[in-house]
């Protein structure tokens, strides 16, 4: 009976995969129909030849995920469990290069995949989805690796100020203190990829900026990676004036919820008509994400689908 054999590098890696009480190797070998134990410094799979290189390949995705995450989800196995039994498409793992030693990010489902992917093809990318299914993070991740390869020169991270419901101009502070609680988001995800150091002396240099939507008027970003987040909360006027601040050499990611606008009922959300009237344009590209892109906690997809419903 044909079998193989996965290294194991790191025991702890090997605990996460495993799962609490072996729960998830119990869910592999009962999904796919294969013996595995673990013994000298390596998992031993056997059974029929296809089962084990699917099983094969289902450890080695749930080894990349405990080395970048430091654990596995109950979610995390049954998606790669439903690509293995072919329940869902396979998703391409191309790594983000975010050049950080120790670290590769890869989209974690089919959708996270079409919407990295067309970051790489189109100039314009407009991308609805729920909460947790990482429009904000994979689009940072992009333009951290497009800041490090050089093929742009700054990073620019734009948000409305809808939030609070009140003019920005009425809080205190100078316009960082303003702005900072609105693009806190955006900033913990740069700090996933970059050290503090190094994040401050690119903010202070102006090569990673961030301003609230309404200072974008009149400006015309060029060799610069754009990301508007919260993008529901844009009006038609204000989608089209961002998107018209789109310069020589440069990328805009345009992300947002349209089951969370804030907005007043009179008015339209410019998201909602820009994912409507962009949609045959050449150079823009168009990604829905759904319930099953999520990657945070399993329970953000069950809360989810219980809003929905």
């Amino acid at each position: 009976m044909p079998r193989t054999s996965i290294a194991v590098v790191d025991s702890k890696r090997l605990v996460a995969v495993f799962g609490p009480r072996d729960q998830h190797l119990r869910r592999i070998r009962t999904a796919l129909g294969v013996a595995v134990t673990a013994r000298d410094d390596a998992i031993h799979i056997e059974g029929e030849e296809a089962a084990v290189r699917r099983a094969t390949t289902v450890f080695e995705s749930l080894d990349r995920i405990a080395r970048d995450d430091g654990s596995v989800t109950a979610d995390q196995v049954s998606r790669l469990l439903a690509v293995a039994t072919g329940d869902t498409p396979p998703v391409r793992h191309d790594p983000i290069e975010i050049q950080q030693p120790g670290r590769q990010l890869v989209p974690r489902s089919a959708g996270q995949a079409a919407y990295v992917q067309a970051i790489r093809d189109h100039d314009i990318v407009l991308c609805t989805g729920p909460a947790g299914c990482g429009k904000t993070f994979l689009a940072v991740a992009m333009a951290v690796a497009f800041l490090r390869s050089e093929r742009v020169r700054k990073i620019v991270l734009v948000r409305p100020a809808v939030e609070a419901g009140e003019s920005l101009g009425y809080l205190p502070g100078d316009l960082q203190a303003k702005i900072n609680p609105y693009l806190r988001p955006l900033m913990d995800a740069l700090r996933e990829m970059m050290d503090y150091e190094v994040l401050k002396r690119l903010t202070d240099q102006d090569i990673v900026e961030m301003i609230p939507l309404a200072y974008m008027r009149g400006r015309t970003l060029n060799h610069a990676f754009v990301i508007l987040d919260e993008a529901q909360n844009t009006t038609v006027a204000q989608m089209k004036m961002f998107l018209t601040r789109l310069g020589h050499e440069s990328k805009m990611v345009i992300s947002g919820d349209t089951t969370q606008i804030d907005l007043p009922s009179e008015r339209q959300s410019g998201l909602v008509d820009a994912m409507r009237r962009l949609r045959d344009v050449p150079g823009c590209g168009r990604v829905q994400l759904g319930g099953v892109d999520i990657v945070r906690h399993p329970l953000v997809q069950r809360i989810v689908d219980a809003y929905e419903h």
